[in-house]
């Protein structure tokens, strides 16, 4: 496959999107082609897509979180090619397509990692360093915050959730330290949350890169995960996609999918996997693609990533 070079410059000041030239490889969008980019963000990996399938092409982007969606526009448009964006869960990429006519596409992307620009914005409660509410909803119309969520989930579910989407090896002393918590009051912003896991697991000096190129995971970074995918009902989400998608997918058609956290990739692998033992795929990735020590570097929130592709027959 083809890696490509180039690079775009990105507007906004974001970060560039993680594994775009891994995405792009294993994709390899060309004129004519549909693709669907299931998480579109502000376009990141949209935009490259895009430009390579041309005017005869088109691009639909699904974003539960209805927020991006102006950006995403103003991203795409000076592109000049034929897109369509919708504020959807791409649990709901068969109705999606069906508003266009469409049952089967050429290409399907999904990052399921948080936009940079979600995690910076302070009021949307995703961020362990930025104080604001403790929401984490990416459809804010709608469901139980973070917040809320905490004060009622049970430490048993807790220290079990935190094992599962979090590996997280103080499940116990964190489920317990929140528990103990919210006894006397409610825990309603990620300054105060993030506080009593520091505490907790007695590292309040934590710092991101503590010695030339070693990085070391904030104490909440697998609680505010954890809480997040809870939330938005994203493994839910990811196993119904992984159902449907090689019924949305014409002959030779390709799927990429990134994740970020070994609840996700297990589920991933074992889908291509079965896909592939059972004929349904033609073909699947032997081993995940890893950002490079450069992506690494200049992206930390990029390190944790893996690329695992499917081709039906």
């Amino acid at each position: 496959m083809r890696r490509f070079k180039k690079r775009r410059s990105t507007p906004h000041g974001e970060h560039r999107p993680v594994l775009l030239n891994e995405v792009l490889e294993t994709l390899d969008p060309r004129p004519g082609m549909i693709v669907v980019d299931c998480t579109v963000g502000w376009a990141g990996h949209g935009a490259e897509i895009l430009s390579r399938i041309g005017p005869s092409g088109i691009l639909i982007g699904l974003d539960m979180d209805a927020e991006n969606l102006p950006k995403a526009r103003e991203r795409l448009e000076p592109i000049g090619h034929p897109f369509h964006l919708h504020h959807s869960n791409f649990a709901g990429l068969q109705q999606v397509l069906a508003t266009h006519g469409l049952t089967r596409v050429d290409a399907i992307l999904a990052d399921l990692g948080m936009s940079s620009m979600q995690v910076d914005d302070p009021d949307r409660g995703f961020s362990y360093s930025r104080d604001g509410a403790l929401d984490m909803r990416m459809d804010r119309s709608r469901g139980q915050t973070a917040a809320q969520l905490l004060a009622t989930i049970s430490k048993a579910e807790l220290i079990e959730h935190l094992v599962d989407l979090g590996d997280e090896p103080d499940a116990d002393t964190i489920a317990s330290a929140i528990v103990a918590a919210r006894k006397s009051q409610p825990i309603t912003t990620t300054t105060a949350l993030a506080q009593i896991i520091l505490a907790a697991t007695k590292k309040k000096t934590w710092r991101l890169q503590p010695t030339k190129g070693k990085w070391e995971t904030h104490p909440a970074a697998r609680l505010f995960q954890t809480l997040r995918i809870l939330v938005n009902r994203e493994l839910g989400n990811l196993e119904h996609l992984l159902r449907i998608l090689p019924a949305t997918l014409l002959p030779g058609g390709r799927a990429a999918i990134i994740s970020f956290h070994s609840g996700e990739d297990r589920r991933v692998k074992a889908a291509f996997r079965q896909g592939f033992e059972t004929g349904v795929y033609a073909a699947v990735a032997e081993h995940p693609m890893r950002p490079t020590l450069q992506e690494r570097t200049t992206n930390p929130r990029s390190r944790s990533a893996k690329l695992r592709w499917a081709r039906i027959p």
